[in-house]
C-alpha cells in the first residue's frame, strides 16, 4: 500500500472502508487515526456510521487540544493522543474489533504469530493491555505503557474489547492489522482440528534468506497473449483479496507466456491494488529490468519447467484451507464429489522444502495432483489455465469451510472406493 500522496482524511476513510467491508469491525465500532508531523492527528467521528463514512467526517485535533470538524472526534480518541506521546515513531493507529482477536481478548491470551512466516515478519510479538473502561484516561496509560515498555511491539490486545495496531504509516498499520487478524483466525479454525504446528527459531530464519535473486533483462513489448494474462491475473488476484484467499501482503499467481516464461505478481505490492504494470515477466530466469516479482518465482519456473501442461500457479492463504497447513489433520476431499474431482487428493509439502530449488515441490504439484498445503506457508493451486487454477483454490477454501464445520457435529464420513471410482468414470479428464 502507497497512500504517501493521499489526504489523511481519505487514506481514513479509504482504509476504514477496507476494515468494514471484511467485517473486521461493526457500524458503531472501531476508530481509526492519522498524526502529521507536525502533531495535527486526524480521528475518525464519534457516532458515525463506519459503513459510509465521508472525508468531510473525519476530525481534526491541533497539539493544543482545540478541533476541527462537523462532528466530535471518536470518544476513544485519548489512548491515540498517548499512543503518540508514548511512541514518536507511531504516524498512525487502528482501533476495532475483529471477531478471532476479539476471541483471544475475552479469554486472556493473544495470537502466536509464529504460525507462519509473515505473520511473525509483520505483526512481531504482540502485547496485551489490561482491561480499563473504553474511551479513559486509563485505558490510554494502559497501552502506552505496553508500547513504551517495548520499541519492537506495534499490536496490542485489549482485555475483554478488541485490538490496537499502530505503525510507522496507516498502511503499515492496516497491513498488521489485517495479518494479525487471519493468524488468529487461522489458529482459532485449527485448533478445532488438533494442535497448532508454530515455527521454531531456525525455520524462522529460513524463510528470511532472500529467494529471489533472478538477474535482470530488458523484455521487449508485451505481446497481446502477455497482455490477456496480465488482465486475467489481476482480475483474479482482486477477486481472492475480496473473497480473503490472499491478504494485502501474501499471495502469488502466475501465468506461463512461453517454454520458460510467464508472468507473476510482484513482492510488496498490495494485492487490492495491484495494476498491470505491477505484473513482472520472468523469462529464462531473468526478470524484467526495474522490477521485483514474487519470492515465489523461482518455485514457480520449476514447476512450468517439469510439467508443460500446468499453465498457472497459486500460492495463497485462504483462510480455511490454511488452518490445515498448520495442523496434522487430514484435508480429505473424499467427502465431496466436486472437491475430490477437482482436487484429487491433496498432499502436504514439509516447510523447509518451500525454501529449497523448487525441484522437490515440482515432483509433488503435478497435473494429476494440482493441489498441495505448504506447511505453515498456506496452499499451492496449480491449473491449465488461470480460470482453473482460480476455481480450484475457490473449491479447495469451500472444502476445507465444510471439513471444519462438520468437525463441530461429529465424525466425517468420507466416500468410499467404489464411489470414487464410479465418479472418475463419470466425469474424465477433470
Amino acid at each position: 500500500m502507497n497512500n504517501t500522496l493521499l489526504h489523511p482524511r481519505d487514506e481514513i476513510v479509504e482504509t476504514m472502508e477496507r476494515v468494514y467491508r471484511h467485517r473486521m469491525t461493526t457500524t458503531s465500532g472501531g476508530n481509526i487515526s492519522v498524526r502529521e508531523p507536525n502533531g495535527d492527528v486526524w480521528i475518525t467521528p464519534a457516532r458515525v456510521d463506519k459503513g459510509s463514512l465521508h472525508r468531510e467526517d473525519i476530525v481534526r485535533i491541533f497539539p493544543d487540544g482545540s478541533r476541527e470538524g462537523i462532528h466530535a472526534p471518536s470518544s476513544e480518541y485519548p489512548f491515540h493522543l498517548g499512543i503518540y506521546k508514548a511512541r514518536p515513531d507511531v504516524r498512525a493507529v487502528i482501533h476495532a474489533h475483529p471477531g478471532s482477536l476479539v476471541s483471544f481478548s475475552i479469554c486472556g491470551q493473544v495470537p502466536d504469530t509464529r504460525v507462519f512466516p509473515q505473520a511473525r515478519h509483520v505483526c512481531g510479538t504482540v502485547g496485551f493491555a489490561r482491561y480499563a473502561l473504553p474511551g479513559s484516561e486509563l485505558l490510554g496509560r494502559h497501552i502506552a505503557e505496553v508500547l513504551a515498555g517495548n520499541r519492537d511491539c506495534y499490536c496490542v490486545l485489549l482485555e475483554n474489547h478488541g485490538v490496537v495496531i499502530a505503525g510507522e504509516s496507516l498502511a503499515s498499520a492496516f497491513e498488521r492489522f489485517e495479518t494479525l487478524e487471519f493468524a488468529a483466525e487461522t489458529i482459532l479454525n485449527a485448533r478445532l482440528l488438533g494442535e497448532v504446528r508454530y515455527l521454531d527459531e531456525a525455520q524462522l530464519n529460513l524463510s528470511r534468506v532472500p529467494r529471489n535473486v533472478l538477474p535482470e533483462q530488458v523484455m521487449e513489448a508485451a505481446s497481446s497473449t502477455e497482455k490477456e494474462l496480465r488482465k486475467q491475473i489481476c482480475d483474479f488476484v482482486h477477486r481472492a483479496y475480496a473473497q480473503r484467499l490472499m491478504t494485502s501482503t501474501e499471495g502469488s499467481f502466475s501465468a506461463r507466456t512461453g517454454a520458460d516464461e510467464f508472468v507473476i505478481t510482484p513482492s510488496q505490492v498490495d494485492r487490492r491494488n495491484l495494476g498491470l504494470g505491477d505484473l513482472v515477466l520472468v523469462r529464462e530466469g531473468a526478470r524484467t529490468r526495474g522490477q521485483n516479482p514474487s519470492r515465489a518465482a523461482r518455485l514457480h519456473r520449476a514447476i512450468y519447467r517439469e510439467h508443460p501442461g500446468i499453465h498457472a500457479i497459486v500460492n495463497a492463504l485462504p483462510v480455511h484451507a490454511t488452518a490445515f497447513a498448520v495442523s496434522d489433520f487430514l484435508l480429505d476431499t473424499r467427502t465431496i464429489p466436486e472437491s475430490y474431482l477437482f482436487l484429487k487428493d491433496v498432499g502436504k509439502i514439509p516447510f523447509a522444502e518451500h525454501y529449497g530449488s523448487g525441484g522437490d515441490v515440482a515432483r509433488a504439484v503435478t497435473p494429476s495432483h494440482p493441489v498441495a498445503l505448504l506447511e505453515n506457508n498456506g496452499v499451492l493451486v496449480a491449473g491449465r489455465s488461470v480460470l482453473d487454477a482460480f476455481d480450484r483454490l475457490e473449491v479447495l477454501d469451500a472444502t476445507a469451510s465444510a471439513i471444519l464445520g462438520g468437525r463441530a457435529l461429529g465424525p466425517l464420513a468420507p466416500m468410499g472406493p467404489e464411489v470414487i471410482e464410479e465418479l472418475v468414470a463419470a466425469f474424465p479428464g477433470i
